[in-house]
């Protein structure tokens, strides 16, 4: 192998050993919770006819793709709590940074998709069904998946091209820039495409809520407008909110992050990603949308409350 390092020693944990214990208590229960509450939406959506709409499709690949970033991480960091060996092999670092930041792009992708989806509902509503037909939503889901796959896979490319002169990662897991910077030689193609990935998709937020603007102005007129956007625009931007504030955290700590901070204070603001977006997703929509609210009610609460199919 060109880069001569086989196993990367993660040392995220060094300072915070005394309270390993705390922090796989933690872990065992929030992981499972985020599980069990992803699972739950799209199981509701999956098992009931009248939630197969775009809107709920999407909501449901972004309750997916929860599941599938949280995967890269949440099994590894627990298995390093019960371990005084904090390492992983180079293959599995590769792995790591592609499920864990593929997973962070494609919320965003997802999110732009369900934007595009809300303006076409609330201001061209005659037209929806004839625009998000089911070969528009297949594609825009395929768009939310590939696309970040891509960018990923283009830069784990050149992140292999490197030849590294050290192995010691200072994270809790691998992360491109982490890698990047143990580089013997220049990283500027690196730095260059990464900057370029990271400005297209903050530029999807910004597009979002530019559309957002134009929707308020449009549901001032109605008041039927203004219930759909409460209803189904404002969760949505909550969304938005909550994922690109925890990327934001881990791009500026990533490059600008400064080790006077205590190791705690930089864990978390690593970890805020993997943390808030996977459990509040599923929790803003399954408790602020009543169509998938009352499915969740009728699936767990049918027998105590009489709702019969």
């Amino acid at each position: 192998m060109s880069n001569y390092v086989l196993v990367f020693t993660l040392s995220g944990l060094n300072e915070t050993m005394e309270n390993r214990y705390v922090f796989f208590s933690f872990t065992a229960l929030f992981y499972p919770l985020m599980v069990f509450c992803n699972v739950t939406v799209i199981f509701t959506i999956i098992s009931h006819k009248k939630l197969h709409e775009p809107m709920y499709l999407f909501i449901c690949n972004l309750c997916v793709n929860g599941l599938f970033g949280t995967s890269g991480f949440y099994p590894k960091f627990m298995y390093d709590l019960l371990s005084y060996d904090h390492v992983i092999s180079y293959d599995g670092c590769m792995i790591q940074i592609f499920v864990i930041y593929s997973s962070a792009l494609c919320d965003f992708s997802t999110l732009t998709v369900m934007a595009y989806d809300r303006y076409v509902a609330i201001c061209r509503p005659l037209e929806y069904h004839s625009i998000m037909t089911n070969q528009r939503v297949l594609q825009c889901i395929l768009f939310c998946w590939l696309t970040p796959f891509f960018c990923m896979s283009v830069l784990i490319i050149l992140i292999a091209r490197l030849t590294l002169c050290d192995s010691t990662i200072e994270k809790l897991y691998c992360e491109i820039w982490a890698v990047a910077k143990l580089s013997c030689f220049s990283t500027t193609l690196n730095n260059v495409f990464g900057y370029i990935v990271i400005l297209a998709y903050f530029g999807h937020a910004v597009l979002i809520f530019c559309s957002y603007i134009h929707l308020i102005k449009k549901c001032m007129k109605s008041i039927e407008s203004r219930h759909k956007f409460i209803q189904t625009c404002v969760p949505h931007l909550l969304s938005l909110i909550n994922v690109t504030t925890a990327l934001l955290f881990d791009v500026l700590y990533s490059r600008y992050g400064s080790k006077n901070l205590p190791q705690g204070v930089r864990n978390f603001m690593a970890l805020e990603f993997l943390l808030v977006p996977p459990i509040l997703n599923p929790l803003i929509y399954g408790l602020n949308l009543k169509t998938i609210r009352q499915q969740v009610i009728r699936l767990f609460f049918k027998k105590q409350v009489g709702i019969s199919e």
